[in-house]
């Protein structure tokens, strides 16, 4: 009998999706306790298993070599950057894995950010719950100039989402979408013009080698005084250092963080400012993300393919 095990956290505290799992797979372990796995913890659960629906646990070369009888993985989420691809393949692990299956409930919290920022609501929460009663003058979403970073499933989902507020918009990617640019009137442009031009710029690429610090403190530079920064993709994208000196001494406008290079994050500095905005990696945590997520890694245990062709897909 196939064995499986489940090391989220999230998707184990899920009636609804323990449920269907073990329609298919009656012989499944979860975490149930709510441990962190990792390291020889996370071997030791893993222990006898055939397959496993993972969540945000890391996946090393050492992990893969220590679970032979693993053959396949089920992501539940649609991060990979925790997993070595290398690894995995030359384990023989096959990765069952959906893109953008979360890509509304980030895409609408994107949205939240803009208009939130632009409106000074973080800002004005604060001085009611201080006693103070004023009105602050904010912008419109409306109109303004909107650019994207990285337009893959998020990215093209956000372009939507932004039809009826008039938005000129802006994208940069490192691959070519001409049809889906042409249909939504966006301008693909240089990073660099994209943050020059931007009243709001929202970022939204996969962690890896090419992208880590991808806005450094020098392309932060370029951005607008007034401009709002968004990134509800993966920590380690931005310079944090660089943006909490630019919010405070006024170089940019205001900035929203759902995730962060480390997390829980550990500077009170920059979540004290007043022009920031952050939450804990809830991006993707709308009740029907999870269950199109969780759906998705439970289908990945039985379509699957060879984990760097499935990532690029």
């Amino acid at each position: 009998m196939t064995k499986v095990a489940v090391t989220s956290r999230s998707f184990s505290r899920h009636e609804v999706l323990c449920g269907e799992l073990q329609e298919r797979y009656p012989d499944t372990r979860f975490n149930d306790e709510g441990l962190s796995l990792s390291g020889s913890g996370l071997i030791e659960f893993l222990q006898g298993c055939n397959k496993a629906i993972i969540g945000l646990e890391v996946f090393d070369h050492q992990t893969f070599a220590a679970l032979p009888e693993l053959k396949v993985i089920g992501k539940y989420g649609v991060g990979l950057d925790m997993i070595d691809l290398d690894a995995m393949r030359a384990g023989g692990v096959k990765l069952g894995w959906a893109g953008g299956v979360n890509r509304r409930s980030v895409s609408e919290l994107v949205i939240s950010f803009a208009i939130g920022l632009l409106r000074h609501v973080p800002a004005a929460q604060a001085e009611v719950r201080a006693g103070t009663w004023q009105q602050l003058i904010g912008r419109e979403l409306t109109g303004k100039t909107f650019g994207i970073i990285g337009c893959g499933h998020v990215g093209k989902d956000v372009v939507k989402l932004l039809k009826p507020f008039g938005c000129k918009l802006l994208a940069n990617d490192i691959k070519s979408f001409p049809d889906f640019y042409a249909a939504h009137n966006v301008r693909a442009v240089d990073i660099a013009t994209l943050l020059e031009q931007s009243d709001v710029v929202s970022i939204h690429t996969p962690l890896d080698s090419s992208t880590r610090n991808i806005l450094s403190a020098e392309r932060l530079q370029l951005m607008r005084k007034d401009a709002v920064l968004i990134n509800a993709a993966r920590g380690g994208l931005v310079d944090e250092v660089a943006l909490k000196s630019m919010l405070q001494e006024g170089r940019l406008g205001a900035a929203g963080f759902d995730v962060f290079h480390i997390e829980p994050p550990e500077d009170p500095e920059l979540l004290e400012l007043p022009n920031f905005l952050a939450t804990p990696h809830i991006g993707g945590s709308s009740e029907e993300a999870i269950l199109a997520m969780g759906r998705a890694a439970i289908v990945g245990l039985d379509d699957f393919g060879d984990p760097l062709e499935v990532a690029q897909s």
